[in-house]
């Protein structure tokens, strides 16, 4: 399952992915993953949830991105939920040219049942067809 926060930029998208991250982690029988591309949120980020800055990993583009998101997937096989704070900016693409990642994310979803969590600096009524079919 993909899940969409979306929001104007400054509207909240960061904190609220956050703190759902941060309960679910209190109830999920697996792993979750925060992925983002800065630091600046590693404090609040629960210790139970592992903070992943791609930056660190020179993750640039669009298939690096999904590239990583696939391979902390078959490096763990109990993670439960993934976050990934500002896909649009970690893949240096606007949101309308991200179909193809969409698409590979929900296939890995679907074959994992893993529950990735995005966030979108898009209003909704704005986002793509293929994003807004998440929301």
């Amino acid at each position: 399952m993909i899940k969409i926060i979306c929001g104007p930029k400054g509207s909240g998208k960061t904190k609220q992915i956050i703190q759902l991250a941060n309960s679910n982690a209190a109830t999920a029988k697996g792993l979750s993953v925060f992925v983002t591309d800065t630091d600046r949120y590693v404090h609040d980020v629960i210790r139970d949830v592992r903070f992943v800055n791609v930056t660190e990993y020179h993750v640039t583009g669009e298939e690096a991105l999904c590239g990583f998101v696939m391979g902390i997937m078959a490096g763990n096989y109990d993670i439960e939920y993934v976050y990934l704070d500002g896909i649009a900016r970690i893949a240096g693409k606007p949101l309308s040219e991200l179909a193809a990642i969409f698409y590979m994310l929900e296939k890995i979803s679907n074959q994992s049942g893993v529950v990735i969590t995005l966030t979108c600096s898009c209003e909704k009524e704005q986002l793509p067809d293929f994003i807004a079919k998440y929301c």
